[in-house]
């Protein structure tokens, strides 16, 4: 009779070593993916501020944890000790640590420290994977990393350049007024009543009213301004919705010494913030032009887009987030393909405006606000007898889209509603054959307020 042997662990065949080559490559990758999770962590912790300059300090110092890991554990784990990794470390870690700790106030410095700071860096980096560096695998995960750093060094550097030559190209006109904890820019031009206000659309700045802002005072005086985080306004700390860009319109014209009652003209979603402005102040509104605007939705439930943007906090910080990336150069990427038809000097400065951080962050703000702006309008419910123009371009529209112009127009007995062949949504701004009706259609309402008439055509 004979028996089986047992086998013990001893017996069983060595586990193969996975090799330090293989080794090298996932704790390359497992330090990478530690400092962007950290990165991501730290931008939403509760503890920093939901401002640019400190969240961009929090994923600073995330990425910075990343490269401390890569220091310490290939120096523990393996026989390729990469210690040159505290160095990007370290320089990471401070500079995060300055933005969270100072905020603002060291960023105008650090704008223009960092660009040639980590170009030098990347360099440094990129001749020490050579040297040090013997996996293949983690060479490829580590070289894109740092190509990343040099194009965002490049990018940054560019961007500090171009911001610091367009604010001595294009001056401001116009004055900055306090309207409560910001600073909102406002240009009056012209003369004459009654004072007809601009408000451009969603996303847009003062500068593309470049065809209508002079046409308008030839006639009479006229207003531009910018919304928070816009062209020379500096950010809010308050979300921008429809009430909150009426009243501080409100505080800025009353500030401003500008007497009303105005002329209130709106494109696109800033014919939200008109109808808002008169729901407020109906006595201070003496007409209104509705330049193929939003249409206002009556509220008839909570929705949950307005419940989303009612989370502040998740907001500002997306915007903060959003914003941080134009110190890159990328809104100003996107500027240049934009804004070819309106005058030249217009067509700069908008360019110029829309480079910057806050416009990117305002604007993503403005549309996760879009649904609670339209209910706000709706409150206008009735605009008595008083002058309207509803505009609607004539191509280009969704459906439904003309009832709800109508619809606007109904506000008023004395109302007009027109529509222009051929004119598209941002042509009756931006072109200046459609931008000249626009303009008509101003002076026509202006013209019926001046006349206490009704309007003609």
């Amino acid at each position: 009779m004979t028996t089986t042997p047992s086998r013990t662990d001893t017996d069983l065949p060595p586990r193969p070593d996975p090799g330090p080559g293989r080794r090298m490559g996932l704790i390359v990758l497992a330090s990478l993916a530690f400092g962007l999770v950290a990165a991501l962590l730290l931008s939403a912790a509760p503890f920093i501020r939901p401002g640019e300059s400190e969240l961009t300090g929090a994923v600073l110092l995330g990425f910075g944890l990343g490269w401390a890991m890569l220091a310490v554990l290939t120096s523990r784990f393996t026989d390729q000790p990469q210690r040159w990794a505290a160095v990007p470390a370290a320089v990471l870690g401070l500079g995060g640590l300055l933005l969270v700790v100072f905020g603002s106030s060291v960023q105008g410095v650090l704008n223009w420290v960092w660009p040639p700071v980590v170009l030098l860096l990347a360099i440094w980096m990129a001749v020490r994977v050579h040297a040090q560096l013997r996996s293949r695998s983690g060479r490829w995960l580590l070289y894109p990393v740092i190509a990343l750093l040099a194009i965002a060094s490049i990018g940054g550097g560019y961007e500090t350049v171009m911001e610091a030559v367009d604010t001595r190209a294009y001056p401001m006109a116009g004055d900055l007024v306090d309207v409560g904890g910001h600073r909102l820019h406002l240009s009056c031009t012209g003369s004459e009543s009654p004072t007809v206000v601009l408000e451009p659309g969603g996303g847009e700045m003062s500068a593309v009213l470049g065809w209508i802002e002079p046409a308008v005072a030839a006639d009479t005086r006229v207003c531009v301004y910018d919304r928070a985080g816009r062209g020379w306004s500096e950010p809010a700390d308050a979300p921008q919705d429809a009430t909150q860009i009426a009243t501080d319109l409100h505080t800025l014209l009353q500030r401003g010494g500008v007497a009303g009652p105005y002329v209130m003209a709106g494109h696109s979603f800033g014919g939200l913030y008109v109808q808002t402005f008169a729901a407020l102040y109906p006595d201070e509104v003496s007409g209104m032009v509705l330049i193929d605007s939003t249409a206002p939705v009556p509220t008839t439930q909570p929705s949950a887009a307005s419940s989303a943007a009612g989370d502040s906090s998740l907001m500002d910080r997306v915007s903060a987030l959003v914003s941080a990336s134009a110190r890159l150069g990328v809104g100003r990427l996107y500027g240049q393909f934009d804004y070819d038809s309106l005058p030249p000097a217009s067509r700069a400065q908008a360019r110029a405006s829309v480079a910057k951080g806050g416009q990117l962050g305002s604007t993503i703000e403005e549309y996760l606000l879009a649904n609670s702006s339209m209910e706000q309008a709706a409150t206008l419910e009735s605009f008595a007898d008083k002058p309207v123009i509803v505009l609607e371009a004539g191509s280009g529209s969704a459906p439904g889209w003309p009832a709800k112009q109508a619809a606007m127009a109904a506000l008023s007995t004395n109302s007009a509603h027109r529509v222009v062949d051929g004119a598209t949504h941002s042509s009756l701004i931006s072109d200046e054959g459609d931008a000249a009706v626009t303009t008509q259609a101003i002076l026509d309402v202006v013209w019926a307020v001046r006349n206490d008439a009704p309007l003609v055509g």
